[in-house]
């Protein structure tokens, strides 16, 4: 699938001397959802908005559409809608207003059948005539989204989009992702909420410090580098690991009651029916058995400490 957004070596240095990229190669595929998970200062604002145009980088190069975002930012920019961590318009106007004069800001003509649409799928149209300053925090946000999809972007960028927002609004937000992407729209999101991308992102990156730490497709990251666990409920307690169980990955829990075997990815899959085998050849009778899988989060961690301990 072809490239919409290519990101070659790119780095941003700030005049106080804070280094915020670090050399960033990235490609974001036409009608993918991208999810950027990485903690504050990681980099991911100063990421999206040199991509937006907001920020001109410090050394290396940025495609949009095959156009670059400093040389060609009007081509660019008309490319992309974003909806920013910070609530920012005119309190004072009309919803309905605020999202006509965000088409007119990238010369479209005006379409009303258009924007009642957009007002209509975030559960904005009752509320088309109120000013901005009377909506709550969650249906600002909704705002902002009907900002920018306003003049029908290829691209769009959700910077912390459910930030403050209830679980209910969060969900209809990522209902109109979905109904986005299936009309073409590629998606790139930053969130703190991991659950979200794990359960709406086809690949994911993770940042930090800078640096692009990792880039890849969601299910095979899981795959991966995702733990595995299979806690065995015993049905007579050990005082020890017997010296037969040596070759096996295995914790006896405290009170003796469960062995957990831990594995990473795919490997130690061929060990458990060798294990059961074994347990059963020495007599070691098992209740009930259970298996966990980690989460993207647990990845995420995981990644985010280790990238933590080789700067140190």
């Amino acid at each position: 699938m072809a490239s919409v957004v290519s990101i070659d070596k790119l780095t941003k240095t700030y005049e106080n001397g804070f280094q915020a990229l670090k050399g960033v190669d990235l490609e974001i595929e036409e009608g993918e959802i991208l999810a950027l998970l990485g903690p504050n200062g990681a980099g991911k604002t100063t990421l999206i908005s040199i991509i937006c145009g907001i920020v001109n980088p410090s050394t290396g190069k940025v495609l949009v559409g095959g156009k670059d975002v400093v040389r060609d930012f009007r081509q660019t920019r008309s490319l992309i809608g974003l909806v920013p961590q910070e609530l920012t318009t005119d309190m004072f106007e009309t919803v309905w207003n605020t999202v006509n004069f965000s088409r007119g800001v990238y010369g479209k003509k005006p379409n009303p059948a258009l924007v009642e649409g957009i007002l209509k799928d975030l559960s904005l149209w009752s509320k088309k005539d109120n000013m901005l300053r009377e909506l709550s925090g969650g249906m600002k946000r909704r705002v902002m989204i009907a900002k920018a999809l306003a003049h029908e972007p290829q691209i769009l960028f959700l910077d912390e989009p459910t930030a403050g927002v209830d679980v209910n609004l969060r969900r209809e937000m990522w209902q109109l992702v979905e109904k986005l992407r299936a009309s073409g729209v590629t998606i790139i999101l930053t969130t703190h909420y991991i659950e979200e991308a794990e359960e709406i992102a086809d690949r994911v990156g993770v940042i930090n410090g800078g640096k692009l730490l990792l880039i890849e497709e969601k299910a095979a990251l899981m795959k991966k580098l995702g733990r595995k666990q299979l806690r065995l409920e015993l049905s007579e307690p050990l005082k020890a690991l017997p010296d037969s169980l040596g070759a096996y990955n295995l914790a006896l829990s405290e009170d003796g009651t469960a062995l957990i075997h831990e594995y990473q990815g795919e490997e130690g899959q061929g060990t458990i029916a060798s294990l059961l085998s074994t347990l059963a050849a020495q007599d070691i009778h098992f209740r009930d058995l259970s298996t966990r899988q980690s989460s993207l989060e647990d990845i995420f961690v995981a990644l985010v400490a280790e990238k933590a301990g080789e700067d140190a």
